[in-house]
């Protein structure tokens, strides 16, 4: 099934509105890549708009965690989903997105990529 990324369907006022034309192929859109913590990392490269590459991470084991103090960027374990602001559920299902805060072997991080548009976990330590 397929997500459709235009706006014809319906008026401002609510109303239905018939269809003129068939959809296009740049009003495709995809569901979002629920990024999860797992043992195992998997990464998944699909083909977009004009014949790019998105890399999508949709599960991750690690994370490049910067600390400010000592401007050092280490390789560190994700060992679990503390809180996810844009969605209390997403946190439950230890779903990782732009800006949840993630506990790691170096202590907590909140996360400032987008893992499943950038395929990557990037966080920076949270002074406690």
């Amino acid at each position: 099934m397929s997500v459709y990324q235009g706006n014809d369907f319906r008026k401002v006022t609510g109303g239905r509105r018939r269809p003129h034309r068939m959809n296009r192929k740049y009003e495709l859109g995809r569901f979002p890549t629920m990024t999860v913590v797992s043992e195992k990392e998997e990464i998944e490269t699909i083909r977009v708009r004009g014949g790019n590459t998105k890399v999508r991470c949709k599960k991750a084991l690690y994370a490049n965690v910067a600390d400010p103090t000592t401007n050092t960027t280490k390789k560190a374990k994700i060992i679990k989903v503390v809180e996810t602001p844009a969605n209390r559920e997403l946190a439950r299902l230890s779903v990782i997105t732009k800006g949840t805060i993630i506990e790691t072997e170096l202590g907590l991080a909140r996360v400032t990529s987008r893992p499943g548009q950038d395929g990557v976990v990037n966080a920076v330590l949270i002074k406690e």
